[in-house]
């Protein structure tokens, strides 16, 4: 694993002026690595680049100057980084409606253990692997992070177009499974080959 370190970070005075620009191309980039699963869970695959912004954006936000924080940033976003042979998600509930929240996220309560979230790829599943920390027995976050490990069977179909792939939620009463673009799976590839 590539960890980020601080001489990948850019200065906050340099980056204010890049901002535009560079937020541009990772919003670019975050589209081709988003999927929807329904109205309601949302997932965008991670990389080295769209960690490195969250930190950048981060450093921003908080006008963190001090080595010391920078490397507690960059410690926690490392933790998100895929390993090898592994792709790695932020998983959304995103709910919009304020009097649907409480109802919803009790319905998303246990999302987050057993298999909920998996890729169907080859003939197989793999079902997500939920970071702990983010839900207990009352109370669910509403952003979660989750790893995959597809074999290689599953990797050879995400490369072949012509056999399908899909991401699937099964939680509650809260079902969708939806195609994965090419375009997503030629992000996986990239992930799975560093």
């Amino acid at each position: 694993m590539n960890l980020l370190k601080q001489e990948d970070l850019v200065p906050l005075d340099v980056y204010e002026r890049q901002r535009d620009v560079y937020r541009s191309r990772i919003i670019a980039l975050k589209q081709r690595r988003r999927i929807s699963l329904g109205p309601l869970v949302t997932l965008v695959f991670e990389n080295r680049e769209t960690l490195r912004f969250q930190i950048q954006e981060m450093i921003r936000a908080e006008r963190i100057l001090e080595p010391v924080k920078v490397q507690d940033e960059l410690d926690v976003y490392n933790e998100l980084l895929p390993s090898e042979h592994e792709l790695s998600a932020t998983l959304l509930i995103e709910i919009t409606e304020e009097a649907a929240v409480k109802e919803w996220l009790d319905r998303f309560m246990g999302l987050d253990r057993g298999h909920t979230v998996a890729i169907i790829a080859g003939g197989e599943s793999v079902f997500g692997a939920f970071e702990g920390g983010h839900s207990h027995e009352s109370k669910i976050s509403a952003v979660h992070f989750v790893r995959f490990r597809p074999s290689h069977a599953m990797k050879q179909a995400f490369a072949d177009l012509r056999q399908p792939v899909a991401l699937t939620v099964n939680h509650n009463g809260y079902h969708e499974t939806v195609p994965v673009s090419g375009s997503l799976r030629e992000e996986w590839l990239s992930d799975l080959s560093t």
